[in-house]
């Protein structure tokens, strides 16, 4: 029904101009994922979706897990080994998705996917998504797409804020920001901390693999600094701090702590009114360790440090047309107990060239070429990417595109050396080969008035594809076998994606955003399947949201969505017991499942705002609690409250009053 409602405003539509704001989103806003360089969403020539501040808002999320999965198709999260968080998307793991923060890269990882709990909405005003192989623009870890998160920037001259948020299992969130702005200078500080306590869950009888008996909680800190001074027209520089802190009681008496330090450095100089140059140094620290309590010692038994260094030079030719040039060097270290010799490091160099092609009002091409080198291995990629877009109609766009994809081994999957609980121990390989990929997508996306519709369809061919092995006894003696990382020679996933999306004056706005998945079977050299450490993709997944926004009166607003989240079941060939491979395995089906969330904003007067919500709205719960299942153990209230303390914003005119009286002042004559 919400389709067909769709659809029939799509052709009823009757002005192609009315384009600038379509289902919530506008078209007039500044990306610059896709092409490195600032572009409308109505321009970009290679599809990019926007997740705005008002969905962030809407959302009531507390990190980017829990963001993603209300706004996104396609995607999901899973568990590992010690319930650490395992991205899918689109039928790519955490790994071979690259999240940027502000563009740069993150340090750290676990179970092959960042944390995301370093990621908290309280501080990010949208965040950009491009799927398919962006490795020419990128480099490693961009074959399957690129999600960047943009942070806040001050808007007021003062504007401060406090809010709270409290849920069962004694789930709390507090946050603060406060933000300032004048002529040349502006700065954001927000800090938050959030904690969940460790909860018990129930299966069914008779599991096929291992359940999860205990939903482990966390206790999370984060403070992030923003400062951008401009003292020219044409130069603006920034600064930015960050500090993440989170313990998780694994056992009481020594629980884990992860920690990050970050900060960078910008230029951004326009150095004549066709030439811009960028210039920035990044620093990334993400630590792990044990505390043990009894004896107060906090011993660290995982570092890694990244340093980078990135210039961007920019040429805006005749017509629109825009020549992109790059260089970095990326220096990253890593301290891990489970590696040999403990410490390892690389440099990687790259350069890339860009160049946006704008050969008439309605057709567009964008060619790019990437060099990327590592000092750990001497591997050498080459990368290359190309992307036209066809515009027949103001309203419609065609895409196509090609990308050649790449990811590099880690230092920790070519010499990690762990024993995992008394599973298995994970072994790494010196002698990986990079993981390359070739990637075919088309587009087609039709917007007008108030409505949008998107068809998108992908095809990925990877080769020596990085992954873990089959377990093995290297001796008879062995009581662990060992979980060697390998290179799976040929892989493949191929899909498909429908959104529509519609906003009308009354207030009402709905999306229904639908993806199809085919994920290949993992095979070894020998052409047998091999079990897979995570869930694999699911075929089928749908987004709906419902949405409702009124302004009542100057004192009260209202904002009310109803989103949901619908996956269809899969299969996955697992081990019956991790502690004793010798048992086999056997084929776990996970069903389907459906998501439900209401979420009620209030606005009441200039300061207040309120927020009610019920999470999982029909009360769901997996019959067993196996790693991948959905780890929710019924419907959930949340509320939260939000008051901007101090908020005021002064006109140019206003603001240059005072100067033009005490002008006047000074020239009065005396007497």
């Amino acid at each position: 029904m919400l389709l067909s409602l769709l659809l029939s405003s799509l052709l009823s539509a009757a002005q192609p101009s009315d384009t600038a704001a379509i289902a919530g989103r506008s078209l007039d806003e500044v990306v610059v994922t896709g092409t490195r360089t600032p572009r409308h969403l109505a321009d970009t020539p290679v599809l990019t979706r926007v997740i705005t501040s008002a969905d962030i808002q809407r959302s009531d999320a507390t990190d980017i897990q829990d963001l993603l999965q209300q706004q996104l198709p396609g995607v999901e999260f899973s568990y590992a080994m010690n319930q650490r968080t395992h991205l899918n998307l689109s039928g790519f793991a955490g790994q071979s998705i690259l999240f940027l923060l502000d563009g740069e890269r993150m340090a750290g990882e676990t179970m092959d996917d960042i944390d995301f709990a370093r990621i908290t909405m309280d501080n990010v005003e949208r965040i950009e998504i491009v799927k398919g192989a962006a490795s020419a623009l990128y480099g490693s870890n961009a074959t399957g797409g690129v999600v960047n998160i943009i942070t806040k920037k001050a808007k007021k001259p003062l504007a401060a804020s406090a809010e709270a948020r409290l849920s069962k299992h004694n789930s709390q969130r507090y946050a603060a920001t406060l933000e300032t702005r004048n002529a040349s200078l502006s700065n954001v500080l927000t800090a938050s901390y959030s904690r969940i306590g460790n909860y018990d869950v129930s299966s069914d009888p008779d599991p096929v693999t291992r359940v999860i008996t205990t939903v482990y909680g966390n206790k999370t800190v984060n403070a992030n600094e923003k400062l951008t001074w401009q003292p020219l027209k044409a130069l603006s520089l920034s600064a930015t701090a960050g500090f993440f802190f989170r313990e998780i009681e694994w056992t009481p008496d020594i629980p884990e702590r992860n920690r990050d330090f970050n900060a960078s450095l910008k230029a951004d100089w326009t150095v004549a009114p066709s030439h811009n140059l960028q210039l920035c140094y990044t620093f990334d620290q993400y630590d792990k360790s044990d505390f043990q309590r009894i004896a107060s010692l906090d011993i660290r038994d995982y570092s890694n440090v990244q340093n980078s260094i990135a210039a961007l030079y920019t040429y805006a030719a005749a017509q629109g047309s825009t020549l992109s040039l790059g260089a970095g060097l990326l220096h990253d270290y890593l301290f891990n107990r489970n590696i040999a010799e403990q410490k390892r490091q690389q440099d990687c160099l790259h350069a890339f060239a860009q160049y946006d092609w704008r050969i008439s009002r309605r057709f567009e091409a964008v060619a790019a070429m990437r060099y990327d080198h590592f000092s750990d291995t001497g591997d050498r990629q080459l990368t290359p990417k190309l992307s036209l877009c066809y515009r027949p109609i103001p309203y419609l766009s065609l895409r196509a595109g090609y990308g050649m994809g790449f990811r590099a081994p880690s230092l920790k999957e070519k010499y990690y050396n762990f024993d995992m609980s008394g599973i298995w121990i994970v072994e790494g390989n010196p002698y990986l080969k990079s993981e390359r990929s070739h990637n075919i997508n088309l587009s087609a996306e039709y917007a007008r008035r108030h409505c949008s519709l998107t068809l998108s369809a992908y095809y990925n061919n990877v080769t020596d594809k990085i992954a873990t092995a089959a377990p093995y006894y290297k001796d008879l003696a062995d009581v662990i076998p060992y979980l060697p990382y390998t290179n799976i020679p040929h892989y493949e996933v191929f899909g498909g994606e429908l959104t529509a999306e519609g906003r009308w004056a009354n207030g009402v706005s709905t999306r229904l955003s639908y993806a199809y998945t085919h994920e290949g079977t993992q095979r070894d050299d020998n052409g047998n399947v091999m079990p897979k450490q995570y869930l694999p993709a699911r075929q089928h997944t749908l987004n709906v949201q419902l949405a409702y926004a009124r302004t009542f009166t100057r004192r009260y607003a209202i904002d009310a969505a109803l989103t949901g989240r619908l996956l269809s079941g899969t299969e996955n060939e697992e081990y019956k017991n991790y502690y004793d491979i010798t048992a086999g395995t056997s084929t776990v089906t996970y069903p389907a499942y459906t998501l439900w969330r209401l979420s009620l904003h209030h606005k009441i007067g200039k300061h207040v705002s309120l927020t009610t919500a019920l999470d999982n709205l029909f009360n769901y719960r997996p019959a067993y609690y196996y790693l991948n299942a959905p780890l929710t153990d019924g419907i959930t209230f949340i509320i939260a409250a939000k008051i901007n303390i101090y908020k005021t914003s002064v006109t140019r005119k206003e603001s240059r009053q005072p100067c033009r009286l005490f002008h006047k002042r000074r020239q009065r004559p005396a007497g």
